[in-house]
């Protein structure tokens, strides 16, 4: 490859990331218009045409989006690199950007964003909201938040919850006037607040047959009330409207309270819980290593919690 394409390469990057000149332009010092020339002279030198451009709009051609999808993950990985060369033995400093699903943000980030500012007042911290499973590397994250049976590969994860099950709740108030369902069969009876996914699918409620031995399957579930929100389904499941299938540590505060009770708990296994997960441990910024341990550091306070013998008994 000729070295003297890179600079061009990695400023088309930047355009075709921002789908924008004055965006790129401006994150990168220079001006809009030197930039626009550059990307320019790099098309006469591949021959081939990258951009679209329209006096309001840009957009990537086929060739361009081509060579974005290779080369901005690789560029990434490279603007990583020379930074840990600077922050490696330093305090924790810039921004650290982590792409996370929005119940695990809620219930293992946001109640501890004070704290870890306070802890690392050099850091930046900037959540991005996604309950797809993101190539956190193309799309410029630094770290991820997933389950454990998830996770890309070639990731360094850690767990930061312990093993986690899906609960199946309802008010006291909803069970006095529908009783409780004594296996999942009977959930064909019973109002069930449904949850849509980013592909559009309902999502199934998943059960184990609690014998030894006993096999998993799905249900699917029956309800008039669908939503793409899993707060929202809380808020409605809070209300009384139906039952709802949720990760316990998502409802854990409402089961403390008695605002909400569980029911089919044998029929619910365990599962892999919440991990962080990175690209690579070598050379890993400190950002991220002070990130990790402190999701670490929480996870051990909250171990205890997860112990049916630990939990406050009804009238204790």
């Amino acid at each position: 490859m000729d070295p003297s394409l890179l600079p061009s390469l990695a400023w088309f990057a930047h355009v075709a990331h921002h789908r924008s000149f004055t965006k790129a332009a401006a994150e990168m010092g220079v001006s809009r218009a030197n930039l626009s020339q550059n990307v320019k002279a790099l098309e006469r030198r591949l021959n081939v045409k990258l951009l679209y451009r329209t006096t309001r709009d840009m957009s990537l051609t086929e060739e361009g989006q081509r060579l974005y999808d290779v080369w901005y993950p690789a560029l990434t990985a490279v603007e990583r690199a020379v930074h840990e060369m600077h922050d490696g033995r330093d305090e924790p400093s810039g921004l650290v950007r982590v792409n996370t699903s929005r119940v695990a943000a809620r219930t293992l980030v946001e109640p501890h964003l004070e704290e870890f500012g306070a802890r690392y007042p050099k850091l930046q911290f900037e959540l991005v909201m996604d309950d797809a499973l993101a190539n956190i590397v193309a799309d410029g994250c630094d770290a991820g938040i997933r389950v454990g049976e998830s996770l890309a590969e070639h990731m360094v994860a850690v767990p930061i919850t312990p093993a986690l099950e899906m609960a199946v709740v309802g008010t006291p108030a909803y069970f006095q006037r529908h009783g409780q369902p004594a296996t999942p069969a009977d959930l064909a009876q019973h109002n069930c607040l449904r949850f849509r996914l980013p592909g559009g699918a309902i999502l199934p409620w998943e059960f184990t047959s609690p014998e030894a031995g006993g096999h998993t399957f799905t249900v699917e579930p029956q309800g008039r009330i669908i939503t793409n929100d899993d707060d929202g389904m809380t808020r409605a499941a809070l209300q009384g409207a139906g039952l709802m299938q949720h990760i316990d540590i998502a409802v854990q505060q409402h089961l403390e309270s008695g605002a909400l009770v569980r029911v089919l708990q044998p029929w619910c296994k365990p599962f892999a819980g919440f991990y962080i997960y990175a690209p690579t441990r070598a050379q890993m910024p400190a950002k991220v290593r002070a990130l990790i341990d402190f999701l670490v550091e929480k996870r051990e306070a909250m171990a205890p919690l997860r112990q049916p013998s630990s939990r406050k008994k009804r009238g204790s």
